[in-house]
């Protein structure tokens, strides 16, 4: 997600085009809640990260990125 936003931000996007990318992606959020977060983002671009959105069961494997890169990126550690 955090990918996707940068580059909108990258081709010059405004905060029409943030909240379309985020509604899009099926948050749960109304679109006015969408424009706020777009405006946030606007104000305070991301860092690229290691998780993505998901509403659906797909997280468990968006879990298993930040896994893989425990002990390779700062701040990403294996608990256990």
């Amino acid at each position: 997600m955090t990918t996707k936003i940068l580059e909108v931000l990258k081709n010059d996007g405004n905060e029409d085009d943030i909240t379309g990318l985020l509604l899009d992606r099926n948050l749960l959020v109304d679109e006015s809640e969408a424009h706020n977060i777009a405006s946030e983002i606007l104000e305070h671009p991301p860092e690229v990260g290691y998780l993505t959105i998901s509403n659906a069961y797909q997280w468990r494997l968006q879990y298993s990125r930040v896994i893989d890169k425990a002990g390779e990126v700062e701040g990403i550690k294996r608990l256990a």
